[in-house]
């Protein structure tokens, strides 16, 4: 079974935990935090915690939460070897793998609704990078 980091800050833990229940016969969920909705937390210190772990092995994937997608995004790109992607869409999720090579998908969990982005995730886990003419454009990020 494929092993997928997975971390939220407060606004995206009610989020993180259906994806953890809908998917876990099939991935093994390696959880980094947050524990509940109740406290609010820093979303920069959940997607660092897991950047540092997809960065250890350019196998590894993650998944981040939080009520837009966009803070953690921010905070992830920040790091060497991440690619973190703000994922609405099964289209842009595909696209952000097929171009772009992304490692991580980043959620918003007051923007988008629980069946697309159990969507999103079966796409960002089957869709490989394509290679060819992105692997320039990806080296330059």
């Amino acid at each position: 079974m494929k092993k997928i980091y997975i971390s939220s800050d407060h606004a995206g833990y009610s989020l993180k935990e259906n994806i953890k229940k809908k998917f876990k016969k099939k991935y093994i969920f390696l959880d980094l935090g947050t524990n509940n909705s109740k406290v609010s937390v820093n979303y920069p210190d959940f997607a660092h915690k897991l950047c540092k772990k997809v960065s250890n092995d350019s196998k590894n994937i993650g998944i981040l939460v939080c009520g837009s997608g966009m803070g953690m995004s921010m905070a992830a790109n920040k790091h060497k070897k991440i690619r973190a992607a703000v994922c609405y869409s099964v289209k842009n999720t595909k696209l952000s793998r097929l171009h772009n090579n992304a490692n991580i998908i980043t959620l918003g969990s007051r923007l988008t609704k629980k069946d697309t982005a159990f969507k999103c995730i079966e796409a960002f886990i089957n869709t490989k990078f394509e290679g060819g003419r992105h692997i320039k454009r990806v080296k330059k990020i």
